[in-house]
């Protein structure tokens, strides 16, 4: 009898050595191992991709956002505000309740097939919508111009990038509605166009954040 709950003692002992330990090697000092490394080596990943102007936090490099007008009375959906670079449709083309205008509840798309009738009006609805936004007196979109990312959300519903064609589409809207030359803008554009990465991963890309933040630096010097 007194063998046996020597026996369990030393069981339960061992065991909660055991847990102990491991707490503080899984639990304490391996993230903080981690941690470290990440600080030192990969800060500005680590710490959210965040993205600054005027010394102060303004977003992340991995998340889009809107450039709206203010709600005015009676609207249920905001205006896009188009003196600056407008990003992929931010709700899942209308309907999709995951994401709605970046609210970072969760991430999502609308899940609906290429030949879904829902999905193609609300493609022609963009579509149109692009092409009137982005002509202007002196330069007419056409419709073959608009590219897909310019009517359809990403898979998450958060793409941070536009293509460098659909930055191409808003270079005379964005002159125009800034007092700016077409030369300025678009070299604005090129000025933050990524290549693919490694030179052959992924597609050229423009971060719509990065553009509009030097976009505002160039207006305030004009």
């Amino acid at each position: 009898m007194n063998n046996s709950v020597t026996n369990t003692a030393r069981l339960l002992g061992a065991g909660l050595r055991a847990l102990l330990v491991l707490t503080l090697v899984t639990g304490v000092i391996y993230p903080l191992v981690v941690t470290g490394i990440a600080q030192a080596l990969f800060n500005d990943k680590a710490n959210g991709s965040e993205i600054k102007a005027d010394g102060k936090v303004v977003g992340s490099s991995l998340i889009g956002q809107s450039y709206n007008l203010p709600l005015k009375k009676g609207e249920e959906t905001a205006s896009p505000d188009l003196k600056w670079f407008q990003g992929r449709p931010q709700n899942g083309l209308g309907t999709n309740s995951v994401n709605t205008q970046y609210k970072l509840i969760l991430s999502g798309a609308t899940n609906r097939s290429g030949d879904n009738a829902d999905l193609i009006a609300w493609v022609k609805a963009a579509k149109a919508a692009v092409i009137k936004d982005n002509s202007t007196a002196d330069y007419k979109v056409k419709a073959s111009e608009v590219p897909a990312d310019a009517v359809t959300s990403s898979g998450s519903g958060l793409d941070p990038d536009i293509s460098p064609a659909y930055a191409d589409l808003q270079v005379h809207r964005i002159a125009e509605k800034n007092g700016l030359t077409v030369a300025q803008v678009q070299k604005l554009v090129d000025e933050h166009t990524t290549g693919r990465t490694l030179g052959f991963i992924g597609e050229p890309r423009v971060n719509v954040l990065e553009l509009n933040i030097a976009l505002k630096a160039l207006t305030a010097k004009s």
